[in-house]
């Protein structure tokens, strides 16, 4: 089980600074060794209780909160990570299980059992809740994903592009699974991620966005059509 603390801003930028910024970045920190020319594939399948209750205290602002989510790299990916993030004050808490894709296509199905076949006691917490709230998914939502670190305070600069969802199929390792745009295809969402503090080179290239900081949920753009559009 991987646990990491730490904080994360967000910007919303245009593709034309994503170029501008990731040209800049390329310069001053290293390339994720996942990523190459304009990322790695991202999917991930999300799920919530009966009454949606993640979506809505993430839609309402409540300060603690968390989401739980299964992450995969394609569809090829031999295994999946199941995901809990917690918000906590300023601080996102995340914590991860590595799981066989068999076992994560039987969890997809209700199947919370398989969680028990693991040591970790996060996996056995996770098996309590989503039980005890009646989780179950909700949407698929996938990206590509072009990032950039430094060492010094774990920091992680990411470009997600190209974000497109489904709330209907929840087999994550489909090779034909169908997605539609849930957000402009010119927009591009920055995320910076670090413990402690930024280091002050890195913070001067972020001060040059001309955009504030803001919330931009992929969960909740996710959950567009549904919770939108349909009545």
């Amino acid at each position: 089980m991987n646990e990491i603390l730490r904080q994360e801003k967000k910007f919303l930028i245009t593709l034309q600074q994503y170029y501008e910024f990731s040209h800049i970045f390329s310069k001053i920190l290293s390339l994720d060794s996942h990523s190459h020319g304009d990322g790695y594939e991202i999917r991930s399948l999300y799920f919530d209780s009966l009454d949606d209750r993640d979506f809505h205290e993430k839609e309402d602002g409540i300060e603690l909160r968390r989401k739980i989510r299964m992450r995969t790299y394609g569809a090829d990916t031999p295994f999946a990570m199941l995901e809990m993030k917690q918000k906590q004050g300023q601080l996102q808490k995340k914590r991860s299980l590595k799981m066989k894709r068999e076992d994560a296509e039987a969890l997809i199905l209700g199947n919370y059992s398989v969680l028990l076949k693991y040591s970790e006691p996060f996996a056995a917490e996770c098996y309590a809740i989503m039980n005890m709230y009646c989780y179950r998914p909700v949407c698929i939502v996938s990206y590509h994903r072009k990032a950039f670190v430094a060492k010094e305070n774990k920091i992680r600069i990411t470009f997600d592009h190209h974000i497109v969802a489904n709330e209907s199929d929840f087999q994550i390792f489909s090779s034909k699974l169908n997605q539609y745009p849930v957000l402009d295809p010119y927009l591009v969402v920055l995320e910076v991620k670090y413990n402690g503090f930024l280091l002050s080179y890195i913070k001067d290239v972020i001060n040059t966005i001309d955009k504030s900081e803001l919330s931009v949920s992929k969960y909740c753009l996710g959950r567009s059509i549904r919770k939108h559009y349909l009545f």
